[in-house]
């Protein structure tokens, strides 16, 4: 999305009465997104361009009259969970969460969050949070082996097991990071949006850009895909999420399943599953 706040996707609550209100936060390296819960039903949701440099303080800024806007403020938020892959960005988003949500937020990642999954890699605190989240979320929801495609920043493909562990994955540079690249590098070719050409061929410079972005990232996505299912030997079901993975989806039978919230669905089953030990509200 643009520069700001995007707008939110109100859901009917199915929460039942005494379910905490949960902020979910998912801070990536190009958006963070806000998420307001209850029980495990997302009440309103809102993406921002991510700035690491944003304090505690311009977080209640920006999300104060969008609260206000869903019919809620900070008072009704009980509880908050956090994943980022921005470590710069953490301190105040922490601080912002005991300030103007009066709770300790989880914190996914530490050593006292539990995620109920193996991370079968050679570094497991290598792998970025945003890819956990996903894990534990497509795991609860399809069935077994698993390929998530996370259209962001960079664009990631991770193995979930058929009893949902992390096995592993690929990173490839997200399609707007390779359009970005494309015009710093050259001289003579200048910056575009990315879309899905009307033909392969282009007939000037432009479109000839958009096709090969476009068509060639779709390439890219069914050819990584085809050589995951074949090395781990086994039928995959692939899902694709993140915030281009609607403008692939409908193009390609590579992936099967377009599922946008599932961070934010991951967060939500994690917080629940740590409730029972998770710190306690703080006093106003």
């Amino acid at each position: 999305m643009g520069e700001g706040f995007g707008a939110g996707t109100l859901y009917r609550s199915g929460g039942g009465e005494g379910d905490h209100v949960l902020l979910a936060v998912d801070a990536g390296n190009t958006n963070i997104v806000f998420a307001i819960c209850e029980g495990r039903e997302i009440r309103a949701e809102w993406r921002a361009v991510m700035d690491q440099a944003r304090t505690a303080d311009e977080y209640a800024v920006l999300l104060n009259p969008l609260l206000s806007l869903a019919g809620l403020k900070f008072a009704d938020l009980d509880c908050a969970i956090i994943a980022t892959v921005v470590p710069a960005a953490l301190f105040d988003l922490r601080l912002f969460c005991k300030r103007y949500v009066h709770c300790e937020p989880l914190v996914v990642g530490e050593p006292d969050v539990d995620l109920g999954i193996e991370i079968r890699v050679d570094r497991p605190s290598a792998v970025g949070a945003d890819r956990l989240v996903n894990t534990v979320a497509a795991h609860e929801r399809y069935k077994g082996a698993l390929v998530v495609v996370d259209f962001g920043t960079a664009t990631t493909f991770d193995v979930v097991s058929a009893v949902g562990n992390y096995e592993g994955g690929v990173i490839a540079p997200g399609v707007n990071v390779s359009a970005e690249a494309l015009h710093l590098g050259a001289a003579m070719l200048p910056r575009v949006a990315i879309q899905r050409s009307q033909s392969v061929i282009g007939k000037d410079t432009v479109p000839a850009m958009q096709s090969g972005l476009y068509w060639g990232y779709l390439g890219l996505v069914e050819g990584l895909v085809a050589r995951i299912r074949a090395e781990y030997g086994e039928p995959m079901t692939v899902i694709g999420t993140g915030g281009l993975a609607g403008l692939f989806y409908k193009q390609t039978q590579a992936i099967e399943h377009l599922d946008e919230d599932l961070t934010i669905r991951g967060l939500v089953l994690i917080h629940a599953r740590n409730t029972k030990t998770a710190p306690a509200r703080l006093h106003r």
